[in-house]
């Protein structure tokens, strides 16, 4: 298992890249707009992590990785069959691959798929 994507939903966006920056020598780059807005950097084993505000007033912080998967529908499906609830279908976002959301034992859980 590799997650390819870690996001991060936070109310002070500038504050937590500032202290990943610090404690872990990473540097988050601009806003992305395909990635809601959130701001990222390159992980070393090829991943990346990105930190967003929430994108409505519903939404709560959450960490939530995303796992990378070769069958995005085929993972979601099996997710599916466990009980899990598929808050997000798959979406393609151009450029950067496939991705879902599920929430399982109240927990969010993602696929994400080059």
């Amino acid at each position: 298992m590799k997650i390819h994507y870690l996001e991060i939903v936070a109310s002070d966006v500038d504050a937590v890249c500032a202290a990943y920056e610090a404690a872990h020598g990473i540097k988050f780059g601009s806003d992305d707009p395909l990635l809601g807005g959130a701001r990222t950097a390159p992980l070393p084993d090829g991943g990346s992590i990105g930190v967003r505000g929430p994108l409505r007033g519903t939404e709560e912080p959450v960490v939530r990785p995303y796992w990378l998967v070769e069958d995005i529908e085929a993972a979601l499906d099996a997710a599916s069959k466990q009980g899990a609830l598929v808050a997000h279908p798959p979406l393609e976002i151009p450029g950067k691959g496939k991705f879902a959301i599920y929430i399982q034992g109240d927990v969010d859980h993602a696929l994400w798929q080059l």
